[in-house]
């Protein structure tokens, strides 16, 4: 290989392309597409994307096709057909939830059904994986890798981008020092990163636990407005300080925190789902606008750094019964369930009725 770049290197490359609004080519031995982002499409882009012929089409999600009441003949996606007259504003309206209400008619949205989707299904994976909205124009190519040279553009083997994307990246230990907190002195904080290039993990270590014990464990996603701004709409940052203090009390724990925003989604993602809620829709609803599932995010993260710190056991504080599944499905036990019941507010009572009547917490 030399100095050329491997695929984990490769889709990182990739990612950056795509929020950039630059194109990238998928090929395997079936044939190969050009795909481009919808969220970050730009109207020369677009144009030039429409001066190559042929037909290209639109790939959303199912949860996205079904909100526009779309055919998903491909069972978890739908390939729109793009209206030889199609704007920009056209190829954003159904790709964004956000006009959903003020323009409701994008139609009549033809989904095709003949040919692979496979190749689709892959381009809308990156575009999740770039933290981008689940919608991409995809257009069949002749010749991928000549195109993919002669235009720049990165070139990505399918075959072997699939199961990098599906699988949980390999995390490598960083760097760990000593970081006094309010509620333990005795506090340590650990960082991973993600071989594949992606945002790295930390853990907050309290006291010195005992590797041969179940440790007092928390699994925290990331969440900037209510970890750090205060938001009243979730219950995450006094979820987060009641761990951290609960953890100082008993003088050992470990906190992951995990950058998975929003469930995974993102920031901007979330956002969006936010003022979906502010038109009426819960938070499983406004998720499914957008085209995700209720939950994105990956906690195998959390059971690889925790056995990478030499723990095998835990005390789970968790109200989501999803984490004690993947513990147990990952090699970690579970020995018991310490409830987390913080943070309830009027601005968020529903969001918390909404979790437990759709998501199974137990709150």
């Amino acid at each position: 290989m030399g100095l050329s770049p491997d695929i984990l290197e490769i889709l990182a490359r990739a990612r950056a392309d795509l929020r950039m609004g630059v194109p990238v080519v998928l090929h395997d031995r079936a044939g190969a597409v050009l795909v481009l982002a919808a969220e970050t499409l730009g109207a020369q882009r677009l144009a030039d994307l429409q001066a190559l012929g042929g037909a290209p089409v639109l790939a959303i999600t199912a949860r996205r096709a079904a909100t526009l009441k779309a055919r998903a003949y491909d069972g978890d996606l739908a390939r729109l057909a793009l209206p030889s007259d199609a704007r920009l504003s056209w190829v954003l309206a159904v790709a964004d939830p956000a006009d959903d209400l003020r323009v409701p008619m994008k139609g009549p949205l033809v989904s095709r059904r003949e040919g692979a989707a496979h190749l689709h299904r892959l381009a809308i994976l990156l575009a999740k994986t770039a933290r981008l909205l689940p919608a991409a124009l995809v257009l069949d190519l002749g010749d991928g890798a000549g195109f993919a040279a002669a235009h720049g553009l990165t070139l990505i083997d399918a075959a072997a981008a699939l199961p990098r994307l599906t699988e949980t990246s390999p995390l490598n230990p960083v760097v760990s020092a000593r970081l006094p907190l309010a509620v333990s002195e005795a506090g340590r904080l650990h960082i991973f990163r993600p071989e594949d290039g992606g945002e790295e993990h930390y853990a907050i270590e309290i006291g010195q636990p005992d590797r041969a014990a179940p440790v007092l464990a928390r699994l925290h996603s990331a969440c900037f407005t209510g970890d750090l701004m205060g938001s009243l709409k979730c219950d995450c940052g006094p979820q987060l300080r009641g761990a951290l203090a609960q953890m100082g009390h008993e003088g050992a724990g470990v906190l992951l925190y995990l950058n998975q925003e929003g469930r995974g989604i993102g920031l901007a993602n979330k956002m969006r789902a936010y003022s979906l809620q502010d038109q009426g829709f819960d938070t499983v609803e406004a998720n499914h606008r957008l085209g995700f599932e209720d939950d994105e995010r990956d906690f195998r993260i959390g059971a690889e750094i925790l056995r990478r710190m030499g723990f095998s056991a835990v005390r789970l504080m968790t109200n989501n019964p999803a984490k004690l599944a993947m513990m147990a499905q990952n090699g970690i036990s579970v020995t018991e369930r310490v409830p987390l019941k913080l943070g309830e507010n009027p601005h968020n009572r529903a969001y918390l009725a909404t979790k437990a009547a759709k998501s199974g917490h137990l709150l």
